[in-house]
């Protein structure tokens, strides 16, 4: 077979990401960025604890062998930028800090820390020199393994840091024979700890690609591909307590494949199993706007979907979009007494801040809304406010409920923006869903 000129650059630039450590797919990265940080956390503030202690622990050690003229001017760099640096960067790793901020100050600090220490090679004493610039191999492993740095962040920090070092060597700060040895030893370190480094990053994406395809097989339908029900009844738990505490509205949509029994009597089971793959493609397809927004294989050949941030408003565009997505797949049913090709019924419901905010309830009144559905002729969708049951009328369906046939009478022109969430909840609600 011919490759193409395009699929090899397709190929090329997914072989380059992938000798760079990153994913081709942004939210992917994102992911990983966002589950590696998160883990590395403790580890991270334990290091900057034995920072912290190098740091005092060579104030010592310096004033007590390193005596001479200049060296109240090093104890300039080390009170003045390290030990706030250390202390800073111990702050930002607090859970409220840690996921926003650390990465950019680390990214500054560590760099500037490098800096410092090549600041005090060049205060030192010809003597003392051997003695302090060995601290410059100290801070490039630190940076490479002991800071939560990614290997093009670490990388980046000890460039700066040989860079400082070889102006400094330049300047005639420190002496031509002395700084060649030094950065000769330092350029092999990097070497070392750069290629640890990256064997270190490259196995924690591939590990990181192997959970999420084992997740990927415990909680998602063998058949169809949607999250599984034991998976949605765990992810819709924290979806729904952070959907109250955000004060967001959320939508539920229970979807019905019309005469699927009759589908399968007619076509045969594997035929009713390339129905069931390709409506519930083109259901999430359909009723997906958010990446918090969840679709779920039910049962049999009901399909659930949960929609975050979404209002009444927004639910009626999507129960009409799912209906329309599945017709204009053009499937031939020729067992239906609805119409000639597969259809689907649809229930929906929203739930606004300040109702009752859990699953059960609200499914509960999207299977309500379905049941309408189908008894009104089904292939169209009805709404169940969560009101109208409330007020416990005779007759809470046809009450509180609006159906849309074909026509879309009853669905608006346009839904309202979806409401955006902070960045805070966003990788707190994206590490759930993970």
């Amino acid at each position: 077979m011919r490759i193409t000129p395009a699929k090899r650059a397709s190929s090329l630039a997914v072989r380059a990401r992938r000798i760079l450590l990153r994913f081709p797919d942004e939210e992917l990265e994102r992911h990983f960025l966002l589950s590696y940080r998160a883990a590395a956390r403790p580890w991270i503030r334990m290091s900057l604890l034995v920072a912290l202690s190098t740091v005092l622990g060579f104030t010592v050690i310096d004033h007590w062998l390193l005596v001479g003229p200049r060296l109240a001017r090093p104890d300039i760099w080390r009170f003045g930028l390290q030990l706030p640096l250390v202390l800073i960067m111990l702050v930002l790793t607090t859970p409220r800090l840690y996921l926003r901020w650390y990465q950019p100050a680390i990214q500054i600090a560590a760099p500037l820390f490098g800096i410092g220490t090549v600041l005090m090679a060049v205060e030192a004493t010809p003597a003392q020199l051997p003695l302090v610039a060995a601290r410059l191999l100290l801070a490039a492993f630190y940076f490479y393994f002991m800071l939560g740095l990614c290997f093009n962040a670490a990388l980046r920090s000890n460039g700066v840091l040989m860079l400082a070092y070889a102006l400094a060597a330049l300047g005639g700060a420190i002496a031509v024979p002395v700084a060649t040895y030094s950065l000769f030893v330092l350029l092999c370190a990097n070497f070392i700890g750069g290629a640890g480094c990256y064997a270190l990053e490259y196995a924690n994406r591939v590990a990181f690609l192997e959970r999420r395809r084992l997740a990927e097989v415990a909680t998602h339908d063998g058949l169809t591909g949607l999250l599984n029900r034991a998976a949605l009844e765990e992810q819709s738990r924290n979806l729904w307590r952070h959907a109250e505490l955000a004060q967001l509205p959320v939508s539920v949509l229970l979807i019905d494949i019309d005469h699927f029994k009759s589908y399968n009597d007619r076509y045969g089971h594997q035929e009713g199993d390339r129905c069931l793959r390709e409506v519930g493609t083109a259901v999430r397809g359909a009723a997906r706007r958010r990446p918090l927004d969840v679709v779920a294989r039910y049962g049999g050949e009901e399909i659930i979907a949960i929609l975050i941030g979404s209002g009444r408003a927004e639910a009626a565009v999507a129960a009409e979009g799912v209906r329309r997505a599945v017709a204009a797949l053009g499937i031939a049913h020729s067992a239906s007494s609805t119409r000639p090709y597969v259809t689907i019924s649809v229930g929906a419901t929203t739930v606004e801040p300040g109702g009752d905010y859990s699953h059960e309830p609200a499914v509960r009144l999207a299977d309500r809304a379905l049941y309408l559905t189908k008894a009104a002729g089904r292939d169209g969708w009805s709404f169940q406010d969560p009101q109208n049951e409330a007020a416990g009328s005779a007759a809470p369906a046809e009450a509180g409920a609006e159906r849309s046939s074909i026509d879309v009478a009853a669905a608006p022109a346009a839904a309202p923006e979806p409401r955006a969430m902070d960045e805070r909840q966003a990788a707190e609600l994206l590490k759930t869903a993970s």
